[in-house]
């Protein structure tokens, strides 16, 4: 793994000059119609440093993938000696949150415990919500966050709510109850309150908002300083890099149209109104290299299918480029 390589100085290539990323371009760009709304994509090859971008700066909510920033600073704290991932919190009934993973489901009684990296397993193995507060409050809370993207000169990522808010405010549920006091039926309970207008107004609101979105470019860039190991020390690298590998959620995404065997470290994230998106590095055949690919859809007005096919049918676009023109 060639993660310490320094990509070369003078390996871009703009689109305008190379007539193949120039229609890899268009071929991306055609296929993201597939998903019924808008579309971000960068590629960046790893070894040239070669650049494919669509909607380069267009913030795209995060969903799910905001995950991979919360774990590079937990891993930074880890790193520090600032906490140790074999750390055990106990679960408590005010931290099972909605959404996509299990804890909620498993761990309803009091005096759970779960490590550290458990829970950052959790989190970015299965996407569990639950575990994904705990590990941003872990964290230090979205401020720490920010602030190590910062340090690494990533731009084009704000990191600001709990996966409890970000998806309250997604569909309209108002005047959450402390959360010593909101269980998942209670939130269950207000959601389904909601009315259908509200619903809409809260996704159009959503769409609007800068908090917890990411550009293209700058999830790439969060991936390639992790590649290249200038985000964490090489253990943390490691570790991060093996977990996104065995990441469970998300199939037919980036994975979707791939050879069975090709190795994709990656992480997926989804929300209901219209939001799919799958980040990753994949590891391309024969020395071709590696490559890191980040696809954001929002305000899809088309079936999560439809949305997964785009992703799917844009990353083995560009899996299929730099396979065949590796140099």
């Amino acid at each position: 793994m060639s993660a310490q390589a320094p990509r070369p100085v003078n390996a871009t290539s703009p689109v305008a000059s190379d007539p193949g990323l120039a229609r890899l371009e268009a071929e991306m760009t055609r296929l993201a119609t597939i998903a019924g709304g808008k579309v971000g994509v960068a590629a960046i090859h790893l070894e040239t440093g070669r650049e494919v971008y669509i909607n380069r700066g267009e913030p795209f909510p995060m969903a799910s993938t905001f995950k991979v920033p919360i774990a590079v600073q937990l891993l930074t704290r880890v790193d520090s000696g600032a906490l140790r991932l074999d750390s055990m919190i106990t679960i408590k009934p005010g931290d099972l949150h909605p959404g996509s993973g299990t804890l909620t489901s498993l761990f309803d009684d009091p005096g759970v415990s779960l490590s550290v990296r458990n829970l950052m397993e959790l989190m970015l193995l299965i996407s569990d919500n639950s575990a994904t507060d705990i590990m941003l409050r872990t964290a230090g809370g979205s401020a720490p966050v920010n602030a190590r993207l910062r340090t690494l000169g990533v731009s084009g990522i704000s990191v600001d709510r709990s996966t409890l808010n970000l998806i309250a405010d997604a569909i309209g549920v108002k005047n959450l109850p402390p959360e010593s006091q909101l269980t998942p039926q209670v939130f269950n309970g207000l959601a389904r309150a909601v009315s259908d207008d509200a619903q809409k107004a809260a996704a159009e609101a959503f769409y609007k908002d800068r908090r917890d979105t990411s550009t293209p470019d700058g999830m790439a860039k969060l991936l390639e300083s992790i590649w290249r190991g200038k985000a964490l020390s090489k253990t943390s690298t490691d570790l991060l890099l093996d977990i996104m590998r065995r990441c469970e959620t998300g199939p037919n995404r980036i994975k979707g149209f791939l050879p069975p065997d090709v190795v994709v470290r990656h992480k997926t994230g989804t929300l209901g109104i219209g939001v799919a998106n799958d980040v990753g590095i994949l590891d391309l055949p024969n020395g071709a290299g590696h490559l890191v690919l980040t696809v954001f859809v929002k305000e899809s007005t088309r079936s999560a299918e439809m949305q997964e096919r785009a992703i799917a049918q844009i990353a083995r676009a560009a899996y299929d480029y730099f396979v065949f023109n590796p140099r």
